[in-house]
């Protein structure tokens, strides 16, 4: 099929696009680096003329900001950075590897009848906010309120029914055929899948992964009904940023921000080949 040209039109509907998506991002850029003093000028400062670090420096240093005369920050944000990698990385990783075996089950096996995939994903259909409450009442009564534990457990509950979903998607696209034929050959069922099966749907692995990460790294409700003192998350000390004595601190908000974007933007960077390919796999049916 031969390429569409780029005329006018579709020049200037793309240049308009790329600029309503990516103005959020340079806002919340030019905000980290702009002085408290620039934060709610008016007219508005679009960039900063005398950027600084700042900012950045208060999400480590509370106390950075007191030679613009600001307080507010009570205490430094490595805990809700150190609380947000442990459990997004171990919640992903429990969501994709249960999720796969499920998937695969599902696919190849039947496991637990037709009904089973719209059971697994009826567990999406409330409202988060339905069952935080309950949530909340059973994880106090066993302990694991205030925990990383229960906060990865929860992350796990809600990711897993897109992990299956996703997964046995691309399972379904691989042909039984080269699982049977390594079977031929000596292999195991559980070899095969392991050898033949995953590698093949590599790509949408990568893309589910991915997925599943951006779930887990941007949860607020739970994260926030589920934690008191101990633990802690990006999204959760965003909202504390909001105080009764210095207002809303924008630039410091701005900063943990873009420290929040580079885990998802750096990953994607990297398993870019891998998420194309997961995104389109099974686009063209057999």
């Amino acid at each position: 099929m031969p390429e569409r040209p780029l005329t006018v039109p579709l020049a200037i509907l793309l240049v308009f696009a790329l600029t309503i998506a990516l103005f959020p991002i340079f806002w919340i850029v030019m905000t980290a680096i702009k002085p408290p003093t620039d934060w709610n000028a008016v007219p508005a400062i679009w960039v900063p003329s005398e950027p600084t670090l700042v900012n950045f420096q208060t999400l480590f240093d509370p106390d950075a900001l007191g030679v613009y005369g600001v307080g507010g920050v009570s205490e430094a944000a490595s805990q809700a950075v150190f609380g947000s990698l442990l459990a997004t990385i171990v919640a992903t990783g429990l969501s994709v590897g249960i999720g796969l075996a499920a998937a695969i089950a599902i696919s190849r096996y039947s496991g637990g009848g037709r009904a089973t995939p719209l059971v697994i994903l009826s567990g999406r259909m409330f409202p988060p906010a339905a069952i935080a409450v309950p949530f909340v009442i059973i994880f106090s009564t066993i302990g694991m309120i205030d925990t990383y534990t229960g906060l990865i457990a929860i992350y796990v509950a809600i990711t897993l029914p897109f992990s299956t979903w996703m997964l046995k998607s691309f399972v379904d696209d691989v042909p039984r055929e080269v699982e049977e034929a390594a079977m031929i050959d000596g292999m195991s069922r559980i070899m095969a899948h392991l050898t033949v099966t995953i590698p093949l749907i590599r790509g949408g692995l990568f893309a589910t992964t991915l997925f599943i990460f951006i779930l887990n790294w941007s949860e607020f409700l739970f994260a926030l009904v589920l934690s008191y003192t101990s633990i802690e998350t990006i999204p959760v000390r965003l909202a504390k940023y909001v105080t009764a004595t210095a207002g809303t601190l924008y630039g410091v908000q701005a900063a943990l921000a873009v420290l929040a974007m580079l885990p998802l933007a750096i990953a994607g960077y990297l398993i870019q080949n891998h998420l194309a390919r997961g995104m389109t796999f099974g686009a063209v049916k057999r």
